[in-house]
C-alpha cells in the first residue's frame, strides 16, 4: 500500500449525449452547489496485481455496485474538494491541486487504501476540466467544484483492506456561497458529540468523519444555527473545528490565533493558505490550543474582536453567534475588517486579480 505507484496514462471517451448548450447555460446562470454535474467523469481501478490501470475520462454515468461492495459496509472511502476558476481572459486555473493530492495520499494511507501519485491526481483533474471546460462558469464567485474520491470496490464481506479500489473525479458548477453578500453565520457548540479522537481519523478526509458529524449538524439546525463546533474528545474544553471548516480568532492587537494541528483536526488547504496570507498582510500568526473558555471570555472582554472560519466551499466565513444548551455568545453582525481583508486577498489570487506570490495557482486551460 505504501509503495510509490508509477504515473497513470489516461484515455478519453467522449459522451455521445452531452447536456445541450441551452440547458447548460441555464445551469451555469444559477448553479447552486453540488446539484448539477458535467458531461464526463474520470475513473481508474487498482488491484494488487495490476496496480492502477484502466484510467480515463468517460461519460458521466451511475456506478454499478454489488450489494456486497466493501465500502458500503466498512466505509473504506476518502475524498477531496477543490475548485477550478475561470479568469477574466478565459483561462482556467486550479488552486493548489498538488496540496490536495498530497493530503489525498495521507488520507489513503490512514484508511489502508493504495497510493495514488500526486502527478496522476493532478492530471486526472486537468483531464476532466479540459474535457468539460465549457462547464466552468464565469463572473462573481462562481467556480467548477472538483470532487476526487476513492473507495473500496471489492465484492467481499470481510474486515480487511480491499483488493479492488476505484478512483474517480466528478465536477459540479458552483455558485457563490454567499449569494446575497457575506453575512456572519451562527454556530452550535456540541457538548455531546465529538468529531475525532487521538489515534482516530480526524486528520484524514474520509467519508466516515462526515457521517459521524451529521447528527451534531442536525442538532445545530434544530437550534437555529448554521454549523456546529466540535471540542476535543478527551477534556471537552479545547476548540477543534467546525463540521467542515477550520477556525481563527482575531485579537485586539491584530494577531490571529488558530487551533494547532493535533492529528484530530483536518489539515485544511485553505487553512494553510489563510495563515500564509495573514503573515503577508503583517498579522502575527499563532497556532496553539484554544479553549472554549478563552473564546467566551475573549469576546466578552474585547480581547477577541473577530472569529472566522475557512474551507473550500465558503472560502472565509465570519462567525456572528455561538450558542449552546444554556447560553449564547454574540459577536459582530457584520464581517470584521481582518476577515474581509483576508477573504479578499485569497479570492483575488484565486480569480487572477492579484499577483500569485506563492505559486499556488495551477493553469489547466
Amino acid at each position: 500500500m505504501t509503495a510509490i505507484a508509477p504515473a497513470l496514462e489516461f484515455s478519453t471517451t467522449y459522451s455521445s449525449s452531452p447536456v445541450p448548450a441551452e440547458r447548460r447555460a441555464e445551469i451555469l446562470a444559477n448553479p447552486g452547489f453540488g446539484t448539477s454535474f458535467t458531461d464526463h467523469m474520470v475513473t481508474a481501478t487498482w488491484t494488487p496485481d495490476a496496480g492502477w490501470h484502466n484510467a480515463g475520462a468517460r461519460p458521466y454515468a451511475p456506478l454499478s455496485l454489488d450489494p456486497a461492495t466493501a465500502a458500503l459496509h466498512y466505509a473504506q472511502s476518502i475524498f477531496e474538494g477543490l475548485k477550478a476558476y475561470r479568469h477574466d481572459d478565459g483561462s482556467i486555473w486550479a488552486f493548489r491541486p498538488e496540496a490536495n493530492g498530497a493530503r489525498f495520499q495521507r488520507s489513503a494511507h490512514r484508511m489502508a487504501l493504495p497510493d495514488l501519485p500526486v502527478e496522476s491526481f493532478v492530471e486526472s483533474l486537468d483531464l476532466l476540466v479540459r474535457t468539460d471546460a465549457e462547464w466552468v462558469p464565469s463572473g462573481g464567485e462562481t467556480s467548477l467544484y472538483l470532487r476526487p474520491f476513492m473507495f473500496a470496490s471489492e465484492v467481499f464481506l470481510g474486515v480487511r483492506p480491499s483488493k479492488h479500489v476505484t478512483y474517480s473525479v466528478i465536477a459540479s458548477p458552483a455558485g457563490a456561497y454567499f449569494s446575497s453578500g457575506v453575512k456572519p453565520v451562527s454556530i452550535w457548540l456540541s457538548s455531546e458529540y465529538t468529531r475525532a479522537a487521538p489515534g482516530g481519523t480526524g486528520a484524514a478526509k474520509c467519508a466516515g468523519n462526515y457521517a459521524a458529524s451529521l447528527i451534531a449538524q442536525q442538532e445545530a439546525l434544530a437550534n437555529g444555527c448554521d454549523q456546529v463546533c466540535f471540542l476535543d474528545a478527551l477534556e471537552r474544553k479545547w476548540v477543534e473545528e467546525l463540521g467542515g471548516m477550520n477556525l481563527y480568532f482575531v485579537r485586539a492587537d491584530g494577531s490571529i490565533t488558530t487551533p494547532s494541528l493535533t492529528g484530530t483536526i483536518l489539515e485544511g488547504i485553505t487553512r494553510d493558505s489563510v495563515l500564509a496570507l495573514a503573515a503577508d498582510l503583517h498579522h502575527k500568526v499563532e497556532e496553539r490550543p484554544v479553549s472554549i473558555d478563552e473564546w467566551r471570555e475573549g469576546v466578552a472582554s474585547g480581547e477577541i474582536t473577530e472569529v472566522f472560519a475557512c474551507g473550500t466551499a465558503a472560502v472565509v466565513t465570519p462567525l456572528g453567534r455561538l450558542a449552546w444548551s444554556d447560553g449564547e455568545l454574540l459577536m459582530d453582525d457584520e464581517p470584521g475588517p481582518v476577515t474581509q481583508e483576508i477573504r479578499a486577498a485569497l479570492l483575488d489570487i484565486q480569480y487572477g486579480r492579484a499577483q500569485d506570490r506563492h505559486g499556488w495557482m495551477h493553469r489547466i486551460v
